[in-house]
């Protein structure tokens, strides 16, 4: 950027002091105007007497709702904002959307309407100017299980699935699982967070395990094993599955690969004879021909399980699933890339051809005749022991190696001062280093060197200043006052913002030497972390989160209304959404480009099922797409599938979807006991538009889905897994939408073009979910000013990702905290 976005900030404060200033002489007239415009179209409901009343049995759901906003605004004071500016948010975020009035009421004219939201959002910003409230963040945030993976990983360099160790955390009623909040640490978590340090522990220095364990890799029956299924794979390959294994130590291991079956075990594609080959590392252990050569007469084709062929056949059958093919095989320690594939074979299919198999077929069926596929991989050992071996997490651990008896306690200190200093995120003392010797001291003795520095890791996993990120107040603080955070707790914040991990070793350098603060430093850190690998967290968990990417794995289509439907167009929703954010955020576009855009990544599954021709392999590649279909956000098939319903679309959900996290206007909660959408009636099918009609039939839903419904219906021509259609039950589908505030726009890209046209209420919501990730925490009334603040600067570098985000960073709730009232 030309300037930095903090003077560009102090700037846009000037100014709103400078215009507060000059206007004082008007402020009594514009009172009284804005005075009068509430009383004549939003008093009539929003008044003490509808708000202030008392809940009867038979009272509507509307006065219901408007006692739930408690907005009173006969009783406020539009002369002054400052008294009360919760009330006046609130207000805000209603006209930004433009639901209020609520249809059949009247309503001011377009220039009216915006200049009293414009009039309304000056005076806050002039208001929170003079008085800064940065808001309060939690004295202790608990990493969350997404941080806490990220954390072992870059301290011990051991990057393990720890789903298996602590469980999920909840997400907010904003969706976001880092609210410090929610983040709550019961008596069974610290159980779980006891043992998981354990065993990372012993995983990390290359203890010997205990016993031989056995880990099982499943593949999903609904991953199509057409083509070269992974990166890890050589290329010529077909189908299989490529996993990443930890081995805690050197020694022999024993792989056992399982071909995919029907639901009784007959393994699929045995009528001709094939090969499967197994490799570690990507180089060959061993390959196995299998197939063609059964005994006896097997079962009539798909009714294997259920008419019996002989009984040689039946027995060979049983016994080829059960065993599959195993390799004794010496592994060194460490992570390792397991991969079972086939050369890929090509022919033309002959006969008729068939309509895939989806759910119960396609689980009973044989196909003796069809590919084979991988089923599983798994991995037992070891069976014998070697070593503790040379393991990334060891050569991070162990940054020196004492030569005798006499050099071990410098050298312990030494490595536990190394890894407290970055567990904790900050500068240690003697009394930290002491504490764990104490440990050391007591693993030492029982079983050498190494065991000493396990049982001290065991320690810094479970310390709080591990587990939790801490913020203290000022020891002189008065009450409610303002101050900047410290160094050490802006380089966390920083860290777990953009990485959701632990601040590096140049972070910390930073903050010892107390430069993290210096001018340039703080965006120069910016630029470097966001253009390093750990950056694609902030991808994995923000925009996951923001945009619903995380609810795809727990969304599953109907498969008799979507038979089409596969696991690769799952994961080719998941990564045609972030490989296009990622492209955006690396190469600095406008944050407007994630509408605009008129490309995309897709391999040829995805062009497949988006009618993309020339498009071959299971590579992603950047292509231009037709504006009329795809194009931005608005056409990813992973928005479409997360916000529809198992068995069909929802103009509900996707009206909800784009108001909340695309307009920053979300609806209020539905009533309890609302019914369901009727989808026919008189024995014929309904569109979607005639069934919300009939729902919209109550007064109180219809405030609401006024403006959920319209921008909902626009999305109608995609379907419930995101693929683009014209027409439903048989009549064509209309995408036309009317807002209450008048405005009207026709299918995707009109909706594109109304949000383009309201560049700063699109920024302005992705900034309030940005701001509420880095802080961990819902964001206030008092936040708001910030926000607009940010989008303001940030207009002028056109809404840039590296502006805006170099804003949040920048702004007064993320350099600062309030102590407590």
């Amino acid at each position: 950027m030309k300037r930095t976005f903090l003077f560009s900030l102090c700037m846009a404060a000037s100014g709103l002091l400078l215009a507060a200033e000059a206007t004082q002489s008007g402020t009594g007239a514009s009172s009284a105007s804005n005075r009068a415009l509430l009383d004549q179209y939003c008093v009539i409901c929003h008044n003490q007497a509808v708000v202030g009343s008392v809940a009867t049995p038979n009272e509507g759901l509307q006065t219901t709702q408007l006692r739930n906003l408690g907005l009173t605004l006969d009783t406020e004071d539009v002369s002054n904002l400052a008294a009360n500016p919760e009330v006046w948010e609130k207000v805000v975020r209603k006209l930004r959307v433009g639901v209020m009035p609520p249809p059949n009421y009247p309503r001011p004219d377009k220039d009216r309407y915006d200049g009293f939201r414009t009039w309304l959002e000056t005076e806050l910003d002039r208001v929170a100017a003079v008085q800064v409230n940065p808001g309060r963040t939690q004295a202790f945030h608990r990493l969350n299980q997404t941080e806490y993976r990220n954390s072992v990983r870059d301290l011990l360099d051991l990057d393990i699935e720890v789903t298996e160790l602590i469980p999920p955390d909840a997400p907010d009623q904003h969706g976001f699982d880092n609210n410090a909040e929610v983040l709550a640490l019961s008596p069974v978590l610290v159980e779980r967070y006891v043992s998981a340090a354990h065993k990372i522990a012993e995983l990390a220095v290359g203890a010997a395990p205990r016993g031989a364990s056995i880990k099982t890799y499943k593949v999903p029956l609904n991953l199509i094993q057409d083509d070269r299924q992974s990166e890890e794979l050589p290329f010529g390959s077909r189908g299989g599955t490529a996993i990443e294994h930890i081995f805690p130590v050197d020694g022999e291991y024993r792989i056992t690969v399982k071909l995919q079956t029907n639901y009784v075990d007959f393994v699929r594609g045995f009528d001709q004879p094939h090969q499967m080959e197994v490799s570690l590392d990507g180089e060959h252990l061993d390959s196995f021909s299998f197939g063609g050569d059964a005994p006896g007469v097997p079962a009539p084709y798909s009714y294997a399980g259920n008419i019996r062929g002989s009984d040689d056949w039946e027995e060979f059958m049983m016994n080829f699933a059960d065993q599959g093919f195993q390799l004794l095989v010496p592994v060194q320690a460490g992570p390792r890339v397991i991969a079972a594939t086939f050369p890929r074979e090509m022919w033309e299919t002959e006969g008729i051809q068939q309509p895939r198999l989806f759910g119960y077929h396609l689980a009973v069926t044989e196909l003796p005749d069809a590919n084979p596929g991988i089923g599983s991989i798994e991995i037992e050992g070891p069976l014998t022991i070697d070593g503790p071996g040379d393991t990334p997490s060891r050569r991070r651990i162990f940054s020196c190696r004492p030569a005798n008896v006499d050099e071990e306690p410098a050298c312990a200190r030494q490595i536990l001062g190394s890894l407290a200093r970055r567990a904790y995120r900050r500068p240690v003392n003697a009394s930290d280093i002491q504490e764990l010797v104490e440990f050391y001291n007591e693993g030492r003795r029982e079983n050498g060197f190494d065991a000493g520095i396990q049982f001290a890791l065991e320690r810094v996993l479970i310390s709080p200043d591990f587990l939790f990120r801490i913020e203290q107040d000022p020891v002189d603080a008065e009450a409610g006052s303002m101050y900047s955070i410290t160094d050490t707790e802006l380089a966390s914040r920083l860290s777990f913002f953009l990485w959701s991990s632990l601040p590096d070793d140049k972070l910390l350098d930073l903050v010892e030497d107390g430069a993290l603060r210096e001018p340039g430093v703080l965006e120069q850190q910016v630029a470097r972390m966001m253009a390093d690998p750990r950056a694609d967290a902030f991808i994995e968990n923000f925009v996951g989160q923001w945009l619903y990417l995380r609810n795809l794995d727990g969304i599953y289509p109907d498969p008799a209304g979507f038979p089409e439907f596969d696991e690769n167009l799952r994961e080719a929703f998941q990564q045609e959404t972030e490989l296009f954010i990622d492209d955006q955020i690396r190469s600095d576009q406008s944050m407007l480009e994630l509408l605009s855009a008129n490309y995309s990544f897709v391999n040829e599954r995805l062009a497949r099922h988006y009618n993309i021709p020339g498009i071959y392999g299971s590579r992603y590649r950047k292509v231009t797409l037709d504006s009329a279909e795809r194009g931005g956000l608005l056409g990813h098939g992973s928005l479409m599938m997360v916000t529809s319903y198992p068995n069909r679309t929802s103009p509900v959900l996707r009206g909800k979807f784009v108001l909340e996290n695309l307009l920053g206007g979300p609806p209020p909660e539905p009533p309890p006991n609302v019914p369901a959408l009727e989808t026919s009636s008189d024995g014929r099918v309904l569109t979607m538009r005639e069934a919300m009609a009939m729902h919209r039939e109550n007064p109180a839903c219809r405030v609401c889905h006024a403006a959920m419904d319209p921008i909902g219906f626009s999305l109608e021509n995609y379907d419930a897994v995101g693929k683009w259609r014209q027409q439903f039950a048989g009549q064509p589908i209309d995408a036309s939408g009317l807002l209450p505030d008048g405005n009207t726009f026709d299918g995707r890209n009109g909706l594109r073009d109304l949000l383009l046209a309201r560049p700063d209420d699109f920024v302005g919501t992705v900034t309030e979910k940005l701001l509420a990730f880095a802080l961990g925490r819902s964001l206030e009334y008092y936040d708001m000013p910030s926000v607009r603040a940010i989008v303001r600067a940030t207009a002028e570098d056109d809404y840039r990702w590296s502006s805006v985000i170099l804003g949040v960073i920048e702004s007064a709730p993320f350099q600062m905290r309030r102590t407590e009232l």
